[in-house]
């Protein structure tokens, strides 16, 4: 040993987990080393005084913090345990894999009113945006805004055959690539569902004031909806579509009878007093008509969060049914209002109810306009309960605190989710001056962004887990139709107000930064503690004297929540890649390495455990080993017996052979 300087020790060599420090003076150290016969190489230590004991500290890497201590950025050294898995573990893994079929009870037809609530309430406030933009060639914008579907079919279809999970596309990223670029998705997510709502909410009250003389502003109106839907939520009450395919199928019918008494007159007054000169302008038309007619393709988005509920086989069926009906309302709806309906009268708020009033008189437009404020009410409803499940789904991957998932004793509904939602949606609206056209073009923008990550997830997963096995797969030219097509829609919508560009931007980026907060709170408070650390002067106020503990204590029981990473070999780089992912996108100081080793032992996983352990001295890595074999049942029972829920144990990709799908384990794959 040499000492090189004041502050400053070399000593000879090598294992520093086995170094003992004897005695620590101003003069001279003595360190008791193992002998060895290995080369021998210098290992600087620093001498550094702390403030709170005096004792000088030895550490082979030098500290951020000159004058508080750093000891907590230590987690400890991780041990090698056996476990065996209890009666009562077993019994509620398999409880807890008959809970995840049992719930596969969705068919074709309650799986498509779910999303289809939104896609038949959409064309209540899209008809009148594209009539105002495209005219008499509205009906063929919304017939080529349906056909863009066709892409998106494929894309959706192998995604939920790949991961038939619920939350996607939030889900599907947080599976194929880091825990940031999913909050990204997470962020589009909740504002789409806020738009939705909000559209729905202030599009109701339009239709319930073209009817009624109502006492107050539509503003007051809509806050009066919201705090209604809050109440309704927190009930518990769930929504549904039936009413709304019977009202507007018979709202067709009647207007295609209408249409044969009266003759194709008012079709040709229209179209005469609205056709451009010009096959430029034609084409201009169409194009900004169904850039906006994309809106009425909203709720297609949602088939995805409800995939984990539909029985096994009905997911690709759904997404047609979805398709279809869109296709089918959408463009025929708007063809009878040209057919009858003066132009003009059709961009009015509550075009529907002139329709009807037109086609059957006083009694159907009651009729519809009732019909419109029930349907799009639902769709308040379908956007708090969608937003609920996507802030739960949060929750237990520890970005957002338990509170958002707590349920209320009697209805068992999110409260905290509910409340906060409700209060985002009605910040956004109070914030554009209630104005339901900025909502509606920023709806329009963020559905689009939406529908951008299913074919963005789908390249990633083929990258990052080409392993993963699917029924279905499309090709590469699908999928980057798509993105092409989602793109210039996306483009097109900003071309015609560009302002709404800076709208989308303000709420996109509030949401981001607050999902990155929430994700990155101990790396704040990290900052925190080196701010306090480098002003003294601070340490000797009374009042704040003992900040420096307090944000020590903080740090450790955030990071508190181990998580585990399930292996099936003991080479070391996929081990370290792992943990590395761990350590990049968990805010966690305990880790568990677990090998279900029925019948098997890998030679190196001890040894690889142990000096992963020693490579990465902020996190406790602890090597488990479980005499079972690989299975859901087993994974819900080692979770039950360490008590860390399925969503903060992470596996690897599995492959084509692999007998189980990836859903089953309720666990996250992070590498290939």
């Amino acid at each position: 040993m040499t000492e090189v300087a004041a502050n400053w020790i070399t000593i000879e060599p090598p294992h520093l987990k086995h170094t003992s420090l004897l005695a620590a003076s101003a003069g001279t150290t003595s360190i008791s080393l193992p002998a060895s016969d290995e080369p021998q190489f210098a290992i600087v230590f620093r001498r550094q005084r702390v403030r709170s004991g005096g004792e000088p500290k030895f550490t082979a890497v030098p500290s951020r913090f000159s004058n508080l201590t750093n000891d907590f950025e230590f987690a400890g050294w991780g041990t090698i345990s056996q476990v065996n898995l209890t009666p009562d573990d077993l019994s509620h893994g398999k409880d807890t894999w008959h809970n995840f079929h049992n719930q596969q009870v969705l068919g074709l037809f309650e799986a498509s009113a779910l999303a289809a609530n939104d896609i038949l309430g959409g064309v209540f406030y899209t008809l009148p945006s594209v009539f105002a933009i495209s005219g008499v060639y509205s009906p063929i914008s919304l017939f080529v805004a349906a056909l863009s579907l066709f892409l998106w079919r494929p894309v959706m279809e192998e995604l939920g055959s790949a991961l038939p999970i619920s939350g996607a596309p939030y889900t599907y990223l947080l599976n194929v690539s880091t825990k940031f670029v999913a909050l990204v998705g997470a962020a589009l997510l909740l504002l789409d569902f806020a738009a939705t709502a909000v559209t729905s909410a202030a599009t109701a009250m339009a239709y319930l004031a073209g009817e009624l003389a109502i006492p107050f502003p539509l503003y007051v109106g809509t806050l009066l909806v919201f705090v209604l839907f809050t109440a309704v939520s927190l009930a518990g009450l769930r929504e549904s579509a039936r009413v709304a395919s019977g009202v507007l199928s018979f709202h067709v019918v009647a207007s295609v009878v209408t249409w044969a008494f009266i003759g194709s007159s008012q079709l040709k007054a229209n179209w005469t007093a609205g056709h451009a000169e010009t096959p430029v302008s034609v084409l201009r038309h169409v194009f900004n008509g169904a850039c906006v007619g994309m809106l009425g393709l909203t709720g297609f988005e949602c088939a995805p969060a409800y995939a984990a509920k539909m029985r096994q086989g009905s997911y690709p069926s759904v997404l047609r049914t979805l398709h279809l009906s869109a296709l089918v309302f959408n463009t025929t709806i708007s063809i009878l209002v040209l057919a009858l309906v003066p132009l003009g009268a059709e961009s009015q708020g509550n075009v529907l109810s002139v329709l009807a009033d037109k086609v059957a008189g006083r009694w159907l437009r009651i009729w519809v306009a009732v019909d419109a404020v029930v349907v799009l009410c639902a769709g308040v409803l379908t956007g708090v309960l969608t937003a609920c499940e996507l802030l739960c789904e949060l929750s237990r991957d520890r970005v957002l605190p338990r509170i958002f998932r707590a349920p209320l004793p009697l209805t068992g509904a999110p409260y905290m989710s509910v409340l906060c939602f409700i209060g985002f949606s009605i910040a956004i609206y109070a914030s554009t001056g209630a104005n339901l056209t900025i909502i509606s073009e920023m709806f329009s923008v963020t559905w689009l962004a939406v529908m951008m990550l299913f074919p963005i997830s789908l390249i990633l997963l083929r990258f990052s887990r080409p392993r993963l096995p699917r029924a279905s797969q499309c090709s590469l030219t699908v999928i980057i139709g798509a993105i092409v097509v989602s793109t210039v829609v996306l483009a097109g919508n900003i071309g015609i107000n560009p302002a709404i560009a800076g709208w989308f931007s303000l709420y996109f980026s509030i949401l981001v930064i607050a999902f990155s907060v929430a994700n990155n709170k101990v790396t704040i408070l990290r900052w925190m503690y080196w701010t306090y650390d480098q002003l003294p002067l601070l340490h000797e106020w009374k009042l704040i004297r003992g900040w420096g503990t307090y944000l020590i204590s903080l740090m450790r029981r955030l990071k508190r929540q181990q998580v585990c990473i399930f292996v099936n070999t003991d080479e070391i780089n996929y081990l370290f890649n792992m943990i590395l992912y761990v350590r990049q996108n968990e805010e966690t100081s305990h880790l568990k390495i677990v090998y279900f080793c029925k019948g098997t032992m890998l030679p190196e996983l001890e040894a690889n455990a142990k000096i992963l352990d020693e490579a990465f001295p902020e996190i406790t890595i602890d090597l488990v080993l479980v005499e079972e074999q690989f299975t859901p049942q087993n994974v819900a029972a080692l979770a039950h017996r360490l008590k860390t829920p399925t969503s903060l144990m992470f596996m690897s990709c599995p492959g084509p052979s692999f007998p189980y799908s990836a859903a089953e384990f309720g666990t996250r794959i992070i590498s290939i």
